[in-house]
């Protein structure tokens, strides 16, 4: 049964092949061209009517978003140049005020900060902050007192040859020293001595030098031996009279616009 369907399918597809030729040979070379003509008019029509063009509005969207990926693109490097140029500026700026070399690191600095306050501890002039006054003030004042305690330590820790600053009659339970914790980061770690014991008791009075406006004595230089005074107290706060200062047996003194040690 096979071999007969086998034999039949190729009869078939001879008679297909013998059909094709026969019209070959009667079109001709002629017909044959004609034959190729249409197909290729039939093909171009369909490439035509499939493919889609893309229209003049579709090519300038195109350009107009690229045009503003590059400009956004430029906004975003000359920013990035201005923010550089500015960083770079205020790191020259704090070189310059701070007479420090850009390559140390913070660590060094830091490290160089502690020595020369340890240093001035031993060796340097004293600073003393009597702040036995604080009971007469308000939260507002004492607020005030803490914020100017912060400012005279950065700069003192700044300067080339700083002081050693001792805060007498200052007790960790009053209001002022929670104050101080409270505004001032790193108040418990600022390099100084923290005493309940009044300054005039703490030193001999000889080596007291009260720093003072009202006094009549400019402070010209610093002497290593004595030990300078500075209220602790604001403009606004009723100031407590001073027995020993009152009575002259405690040197004072003014600060002048200029004074070096």
């Amino acid at each position: 049964m096979d071999w007969k369907l086998e034999g039949s399918a190729r009869e078939t597809e001879s008679d297909v092949l013998q059909e094709q030729e026969a019209i070959l040979e009667d079109t001709g070379e002629d017909g044959l061209s004609d034959s190729f003509r249409l197909l290729q008019i039939d093909v171009e029509c369909e490439h035509q009517e499939g493919e889609t063009l893309p229209t003049g509005a579709a090519v300038w969207c195109s350009k107009n978003v690229q045009r503003k990926q590059r400009h956004w693109e430029k906004i975003v490097a000359a920013k990035k140049s201005k923010r550089k140029q500015e960083k770079e500026r205020r790191k020259a700026n704090r070189v310059e005020n701070s007479g420090i070399c850009p390559q140390h690191s913070k660590r060094f600095l830091r490290s160089l900060t502690k020595e020369k306050l340890l240093e001035a501890k031993h060796s340097g002039p004293r600073l003393c902050i009597d702040l036995s006054m604080t009971h007469h003030m308000s939260k507002k004042e004492l607020s005030r007192l803490a914020g100017q305690i912060r400012r005279l330590y950065g700069s003192n820790k700044k300067a080339d040859r700083p002081f050693w600053i001792c805060l007498t009659g200052f007790a960790t339970d009053s209001p002022l020293y929670e104050e101080c914790l409270r505004i001032n980061d790193g108040f418990s770690s600022y390099l100084l001595d923290v005493t309940e014991e009044d300054c005039f008791s703490l030193f001999p009075l000889e080596t007291l030098v009260y720093l003072t406006p009202d006094s009549e004595h400019a402070l010209e230089d610093v002497d290593l031996n004595k030990v300078y005074i500075l209220g602790g107290l604001v403009d606004e706060s009723i100031q407590k009279e001073n027995s020993d200062l009152d009575q002259g047996s405690i040197d004072s003194a003014f600060l002048p616009a200029i004074c070096s040690w």
